[in-house]
């Protein structure tokens, strides 16, 4: 298992997205981002994310892969009611531990619905990998679990932010990423090459470069992140310095930067 980056403090994680209908379309995904979010603000670095169908053995096999290669893995969907929701079967099998209805898990659900015969989809939703501690749910009592360094959540955004709640407080973590960014009035081809060679010069400095449209003109946001201000820092000057001797109008950016700006 990857506990963190070689040389860096950087903890890594992975996000395995799990369902048919996020991958048919049917169903937008709206967890990845708000994920990414809180982890990069834990000194957390989400390094992949994967998307797989409601089958057991892909989602066994995708998890094998990742909780090996980095420090968590945290997976959304599947563990709802339904005979189609195998995400907890397929832990079980990924770790070779046997899955039953947990004692904790009825219990949660015995305090939430006094009185109430348990259901066999509340049922369903108490079986647990052998081993595993539970995740709670505020929003509808039907706990998630952690295993090792697998955190099993929801996949309705509602529930998996509430338990993310609970999850994030029991994570290793990191330093968190600073982020500088720098607006360029000028084509993403002019800056390329000198982006290239500060990359170069600067390889514990993350550089990304991205196109925005404006009307009439077009330019480009510089973004720079590193665990390390000082070396943002030197790098932005050199930015600069290029910039300068380059004639390009630039500034301080004081929004945030994605892909779709």
């Amino acid at each position: 298992m990857a506990d963190t980056e070689t040389g860096s403090e950087i903890v890594t994680a992975a996000l395995l997205v799990i369902g048919e209908e996020i991958l048919s379309g049917r169903t937008q995904d709206a967890n990845t981002g708000y994920i990414a979010k809180l982890l990069d603000e834990a000194g957390i670095a989400l390094r992949e994310v994967r998307v797989v169908p409601d089958i057991e053995d892909e989602i066994a096999d995708a998890v094998n892969a990742l909780r090996r290669r980095f420090r968590y893995v945290l997976t959304t969907g599947g563990i709802g009611p339904t005979h189609d929701d195998v995400t907890t079967d397929a832990i079980g099998k990924a770790f070779g531990v046997g899955v039953a209805e947990d004692p904790r898990a009825i219990r949660v659900f015995e305090e939430r619905y006094p009185g109430e015969p348990l259901s066999p989809g509340r049922r369903r939703m108490a079986r647990i990998p052998e081993g595993a501690e539970l995740v709670a749910n505020p929003v509808s009592g039907a706990p998630g679990y952690m295993i090792e360094n697998v955190i099993v959540m929801a996949g309705i955004p509602r529930i998996m932010q509430a338990m993310m709640e609970d999850v994030l407080p029991r994570l290793e973590k990191g330093r968190p990423v600073a982020s500088r960014s720098v607006r360029v009035d000028a084509p993403e081809g002019n800056v390329a090459g000198g982006l290239a060679a500060l990359q170069q010069q600067h390889p514990k400095v993350q550089i990304g470069s991205y196109p925005f449209f404006e009307e009439t003109r077009v330019g480009t946001y510089v973004v720079l992140r590193s665990a390390d201000t000082l070396l943002i820092e030197a790098a932005i000057t050199e930015l600069r310095a290029f910039l300068v001797r380059e004639g390009m109008e630039h500034a301080e950016a004081e929004k945030e930067v994605s892909k779709s700006d």
